[in-house]
């Protein structure tokens, strides 16, 4: 039996129950509070946030690290990567995912329409992004990163989400960038600044690629000049940071703390992490996902592909072996994931 079909009864009935309360407290009708409901974006257009439904925050379908210089359609057959990565997607589904984001920025191999390709082909609601990956030494920066302004970025990646994704008419559901380890970086800075001012402009949550506490605290200090309240940020990769008191400094600002590394790390260890959170009441603050895929282009076949699979074959077993119950797996991949990804702008 799946997790997809143990849970979604009881899914069902809290989403029932939970509206009728709204709505009677309110003396309006459930459909008049259905209107009012946040969206999320898929590559299939928006739905109301709470049909996400059990979701993997942080997957790749596909990567290129060729560099932003080299990096082309042209070095991948869009058919082959379907083919090798849908019966992956479709495991994922038949486990219990409806949804799943994923994080390949621009310039690493983004691909919104082999994206919507597999969404249609394997019943997943899929998320893609706009932003850029600072990350490995900038090399994945397109050139016009170094010389626009944060707000020259920012007006790039709010007309994707206005207008669609080079001329394919999809939208981005977040915002994806990535920085180096340590200290911001002066461009680093900058890719904070746009996605904060982008934020403000579109509501879209921005998730960064920072690993440790030193970049994820002076991130923290941008977004506060920005105004952007830290529940508008993810911490991605937060598992590389081994202070955990850094965890709880960050997840009580607001932030959302992405134990990510699951599908490539001891699964172990997140569950450690995860148990902390959840001690100093802040597994409201926790997001938990594999990292796993990818095709990787340029080797042959896409090189060896990490299933996303071993959340729910070894870490949700473990969790539930720590005395996790079903309602705080519940909260870890349904509620929080809905409250990360939801549209709205969060001023601080």
């Amino acid at each position: 039996m799946t997790y997809q079909k143990t849970l979604m009864p009881n899914r069902r009935h809290f989403i029932k129950t939970s509206l009728a309360a709204g709505c009677l407290a309110a003396s309006l009708p459930i459909s008049a509070f259905l209107q009012k409901e946040k969206n999320i974006i898929t590559v299939n257009g928006e739905i109301p946030a709470r049909q996400m439904g059990l979701s993997l925050i942080h997957e790749h379908v596909m990567v290129d690290f060729v560099g932003a210089e080299k990096v082309s359609t042209s070095r991948y057959n869009r058919e082959e990567v379907f083919t090798k990565v849908l019966p992956y997607l479709q495991q994922a589904r038949e486990l219990g995912c409806q949804t799943m984001v994923e994080c390949t920025p621009a310039f690493l191999a983004r691909d919104p329409l082999l994206l919507k390709q597999l969404a249609d082909a394997s019943g997943l609601q899929i998320l893609t992004n706009t932003g850029y990956y600072g990350a490995r030494n900038d090399e994945s920066l397109p050139p016009h990163a170094f010389t626009e302004s944060a707000d020259q970025l920012a007006q790039r990646w709010i007309q994707e989400f206005k207008q669609g994704i080079e001329g394919t008419g999809i939208r981005p559901g977040f915002i994806k960038i990535g920085v180096d380890e340590g200290k911001l970086s002066a461009i680093d800075q900058k890719l904070i600044q746009a996605a904060a001012r982008t934020h403000l402009q579109t509501g879209l949550t921005i998730a960064v690629h920072t690993g440790k506490a030193t970049g994820a605290m002076d991130e923290l200090e941008v977004l506060k000049t920005e105004k952007v309240h830290p529940s508008a940020w993810i911490w991605v990769h937060a598992q590389a940071e081994e202070d955990l008191s850094f965890h709880v400094k960050a997840a009580k600002q607001g932030g959302w703390i992405s134990l990510d590394g699951i599908g490539w790390d001891n699964e172990g260890r997140h569950v450690e992490m995860v148990t902390h959170l959840k001690k100093q009441n802040l597994l409201d603050r926790v997001l938990v996902s594999q990292d796993a895929g990818w095709y990787h282009v340029g080797e042959p076949d896409g090189g060896k592909f990490q299933p996303f699979n071993r959340l729910f074959t070894e870490f949700l077993p473990a969790l539930k072996q720590k005395g996790f119950s079903q309602k705080d797996i519940d909260q870890l991949l349904i509620q929080n994931p809905m409250e990360a990804f939801t549209i709205r702008v969060r001023k601080a």
